[in-house]
């Protein structure tokens, strides 16, 4: 038998994963394989770049669990793990998307089409302002437009430079071993 849809609060009270990770799609719970170490050695390393540059309202971490706020408590919710997410200082735990400044997915063979469409449309309709896709050597940048969808910006694979959301400079050499 199917058990009923978590809500947010239900998810988070499970307390983390065994394998892998979790993530809740329409209060579903959804299981992805453990990242190789390739993934893990870009993701430290561009936080390391991050945390570098970041403005003192703002933090950095490594795959938290983001509340997209696209459902009511008591409803059946939507949580997101990203790789990489910048957010504001004393936020809750589950970060919620409001809190959100940058949400980063380092693609791998497995989350392509998860991370390029379907979490795409997610953080855009949580209305996360800034969205990076990071594949090998080069960065996507994404930003939400006033129409609630996200606008590409060319393709970076040397350095990335951007004075939004906030200052800041990637190598991009340095992410891959």
């Amino acid at each position: 038998m199917l058990s009923p849809p978590l809500t947010v609060a239900q998810f988070t009270a499970l307390g983390p994963a065994h394998s892998g990770y979790t993530e809740l799609v329409e209060g579903r719970p959804v299981s992805s394989p453990a990242a190789a170490a390739g993934h893990n050695f870009a993701c430290g390393n561009l936080i390391s770049q991050l945390a570098a540059q970041l403005p003192a309202h703002l933090r950095v971490t490594y795959a938290p669990d983001v509340d997209l706020e696209l459902a009511p408590p008591d409803a059946p919710g939507f949580v997101r793990r990203p790789d990489v997410v910048v957010f504001h200082r004393g936020a809750s735990d589950p970060v919620r998307a409001s809190e959100v400044v940058l949400a980063v997915e380092v693609l791998s063979p497995h989350s392509h089409y998860t991370d390029r469409r379907a979490k795409r449309l997610d953080y855009a309709e949580a209305r996360i302002p800034f969205y990076w896709l990071v594949d090998a050597a080069s960065l996507t940048p994404l930003r939400l437009t006033q129409e609630g969808v996200f606008e590409e910006a060319p393709v970076a694979t040397t350095t990335y430079e951007t004075r939004d959301p906030f200052p800041v400079r990637i190598e991009l050499d340095q992410l891959v071993d």
